[in-house]
């Protein structure tokens, strides 16, 4: 089996004295394991970072093998980003989460598209964790946990929607969630449309939407936690004045 494609690089482990074996996002493929012989060197860790863009060529003896690929580079270099922490800091949360919610071999053209633009995004810090959130909700969406947004689950209404049911995933208006705020999750007037300011303490609030769950409904059934990438990449954002 042979086929080339684009794909974005989500982690690399070393393999042997030379080689690594590479965990890429591919456009057509889904996420796809490979041996990448010579992956280790000088001239090739660079373009082996997190969140690096490449062209792969894919070949093994049939679909359930590892296999190989030789990489090349595609896309700007990462070290554009080298002065900024908090991107870098992105761009290890979202290529962790991606890498332990997606399956194997599922292509999803979306999620691929969806990276796009959040790496392109990682340029402005003062943009990206707004489109980091909704990268999120599209991931969320792409494992059929979709949130209901639209509407408010008690009443019906589409206005002034202010919370979110933990349980449910169901938007609430600001009215009928009222007697049970403390228990409702907090739901950021930006991801109700593209018109609506980011303003202070919306990020902090989509982060902790998404982020309860991703793991409620995505890493815990699988026993595992949210991603310690994604915890630091919070920690930074707080630390920058920027939840």
């Amino acid at each position: 089996m042979e086929f080339e494609d684009d794909a974005f690089v989500l982690s690399a482990r070393p393999h042997g004295d030379t080689g690594v074996v590479a965990d890429l996002l591919t456009e057509h493929h889904g996420r796809r394991l490979t041996y990448v012989a010579g992956g280790a060197s000088r001239r090739m860790k660079p373009f082996l970072q997190p969140g690096s863009r490449v062209r792969a060529s894919f070949r093994s003896r049939d679909d359930s093998q590892l296999g190989s690929a030789r990489l090349e580079p595609r896309g700007e270099d990462i070290s554009q980003l080298f002065d900024s922490p908090l991107a870098l800091a992105g761009r290890a949360a979202a290529t962790a989460v991606v890498q332990g919610a997606r399956p194997e071999r599922e292509p999803e053209p979306a999620i691929f598209a969806a990276m796009e633009a959040l790496m392109s995004a990682f340029a402005h810090d003062a943009v990206w964790p707004a489109v980091f959130i909704r990268f999120e909700l599209g991931l969320l969406a792409s494992l059929g946990f979709g949130l209901n947004l639209d509407v408010c689950a008690v009443s019906g209404t589409t206005d002034d929607l202010a919370w979110v049911s933990p349980r449910t995933g169901r938007a609430v208006s600001r009215t009928e969630g009222a007697p049970y705020a403390d228990r409702l999750l907090g739901l950021p007037p930006f991801l109700l449309g593209h018109q609506a300011a980011v303003v202070e303490g919306d990020v902090g609030m989509g982060l902790a939407l998404t982020g309860h769950f991703l793991e409620a409904w995505v890493f815990h059934p699988r026993d595992k936690p949210l991603p310690p990438a994604r915890d630091w990449m919070v920690e930074r954002l707080q630390r920058s004045g920027l939840l």
